[in-house]
């Protein structure tokens, strides 16, 4: 080949990359956003159960087109704290399962004459672009995203075929792939390492069955390039991995020992097989054919480690040793909002949801501490409600900035709702938090000045308080399980408040006037009522953005 041929053939081939992989993201995008709900829903049914743990994890992978992103995602749901890292390894290994849907989208050209690049890639593209134009329905538009990525993937795929085709009896491909597959371990490291620059086993399986289709590529190499494919693939968690807890570094190195450990167990199959039989490795392999030594590789490693699951973990716990380090609550808080978790915007949605609700509580824990403080006289209560602001208003920073992250990812239009209302929600929240601080600030006041309520009037506090906190709490609550009976019981709950505020200040009033109590003692009960009648007014505002929601 001359030098214009070689810049041809590169350029072109690096184009149709580009658009491949922009399809490929396109069409992951879409089909999150197709899921919704549902993809927010598998995190709840994590359990130990390592089976449902691979089924979850081979469905989500099939749905963001992309086991690394699986990985990475795992990865940062352990570092959360979410799951555990026996959770985990069923989700790691179902991975590998859902990733070689996207080998079976590219060779769909091989096995189906009208399914080619050049043929449908035009119709998915107009089709898609259609839908997406003149449809008004949110889920139309996004089957018209998945459309027309997939469009472009197939134009990618056409772009690198074409730019091979004309150098397909090339000798430098056949002594390339030949060298290879004579080399099992230099036909493993080209695999890995093609993998591991690409961040994307998907993408490099992609580019071998391109080559499959346009030059000759023997069986034994491309099995070998095959293997070392999900060696490579295990870069991307390991470096998601750097700056993360114990229990999450373990989660990439439970991925890597999977897949080594796979990779030997087949390599060492296949070498003894190929030296039996010659023959069988010097055949050309076909797309359809890739695809399958893919999937029976995946499935077959998946099936013969799954039992051994737990001496894989125990494995890594050896390799990687030592304790998580004591952090700060702001590191703390980091960890939960973890930013690897934003690679699937669904289960990101469904975390912040969790922070929120973690917030909320505090919020209302340290309401009651104010309360306590108040009623029990109790100075080091007081401090500690200060100290309890300080990290709920460190919490609404770090929760806004992580959905501000959220909402520039791909989302649905539920999801969009979603976030809009979280943003408000932990507005409201903080604002809690600011009332139940006034209160312990009331509470400092009422022991320093050695003021003492009436038995009328701390019952009347106690029972205003008990209705104030039970609203709030509803409206967390409501957060957290999505409950429409919860949001009405909020609303039930702020009405007999704000009647309630409204009957004790003029009772108070009253005994003001007939100096049953002094103005100092007044003034502290009057602004306490009204800062629990704020804090149930905030958790109707908490409550309303779920209604706002469901409906």
């Amino acid at each position: 080949m001359t030098g214009e041929e070689i810049f041809t053939l590169i350029t072109v081939f690096l184009g149709g990359f580009a658009l491949f992989m922009y399809g490929m993201h396109l069409m992951g995008e879409g089909l999150q956003k197709a899921a919704g709900n549902k993809m927010k829903n598998l995190l709840g049914k994590l359990t130990n159960n390592r089976f449902l743990g691979v089924l979850i994890g081979a469905v989500v992978t099939a749905i963001v087109q992309s086991s690394s992103a699986t990985t990475v995602m795992v990865v940062g749901i352990v570092n959360a704290g979410l799951i555990t890292l026996t959770q985990a390894v069923g989700v790691i290994m179902g991975a590998n399962i859902g990733t070689t849907i996207t080998s079976w989208i590219v060779s769909m050209g091989d096995w189906l004459v009208f399914f080619k690049p050049s043929n449908i890639a035009p119709i998915l593209i107009a089709f898609g672009v259609l839908l997406m134009m003149i449809s008004k329905n949110k889920a139309k538009k996004q089957v018209g995203e998945i459309f027309v990525g997939l469009g472009i993937l197939f134009v990618g795929l056409d772009f690198m075929s074409n730019a091979i085709k004309p150098y397909s009896e090339s000798e430098v491909f056949i002594t390339i792939f030949q060298t290879l597959g004579q080399n099992p371990i230099l036909g493993v490291l080209a695999g890995a390492g093609v993998t591991a620059l690409l961040q994307s086993s998907s993408a490099s399986v992609s580019i071998l069955i391109v080559l499959a289709s346009s030059t000759f590529v023997p069986w034994d190499a491309a099995i070998y390039i095959i293997l070392g494919q999900n060696i490579g693939t295990c870069i991307t968690a390991g470096l998601s991995s750097i700056g993360a807890n114990i229990a999450a570094k373990r989660a990439a190195c439970v991925h890597f020992l999977f897949n080594t450990i796979g990779t030997i167990i087949a390599a060492t199959f296949v070498f003894i097989l190929f030296l039996l039989v010659p023959s069988l490795g010097d055949g050309r392999i076909n797309p359809t054919q890739i695809s399958i030594v893919h999937t029976i590789f995946n499935v077959s490693a998946t099936i013969v480690l799954f039992p051994f699951a737990k001496q894989i973990v125990s494995l890594s716990t050896k390799i990687v040793r030592g304790k998580d380090k004591k952090v700060s609550a702001k590191e703390n808080a980091l960890r939960h909002l973890d930013d690897r978790i934003l690679e699937t915007p669904s289960f990101a949605v469904e975390n912040a949801i969790k922070e929120v609700v973690y917030m909320g509580e505090l919020a209302i824990d340290n309401t009651e501490l104010a309360l306590k403080a108040l009623m029990d006289k109790e100075n080091k209560l007081v401090n500690q409600v200060f100290e309890n602001e300080k990290k709920i208003n460190m919490l609404e920073k770090l929760i806004t900035n992580y959905l501000v992250k959220i909402s520039n990812a791909g989302l649905t239009n539920q999801q969009q709702i979603i976030i809009t209302n979280l943003f408000h929600s932990v507005n409201d929240i903080e604002r809690i938090g600011d009332h139940a601080k006034n209160i312990a600030e009331l509470a400092d006041v009422y022991m320093e000045n050695e003021l003492q309520f009436s038995d009328v009037a701390r019952e009347e506090l106690a029972e205003i308080s008990k209705i104030a906190l039970k609203s709030a709490k509803y409206s967390i609550k409501s957060r957290a399980e999505e409950s429409n009976d919860l949001v009405r019981k909020v609303v039930q709950n702020e009405e007999l408040v704000d009647s309630l505020e409204e009957e004790l200040r003029e009772k108070h009033i009253r005994r003001l006037s007939n100096n049953q109590c002094d103005s100092t003692t007044g003034v502290v009960f009057l602004d306490i009522i009204s800062n629990l009648e704020r804090i149930s007014d905030h958790a109707v505002n908490i409550a309303y953005a779920v209604k706002d929601e469901l409906m």
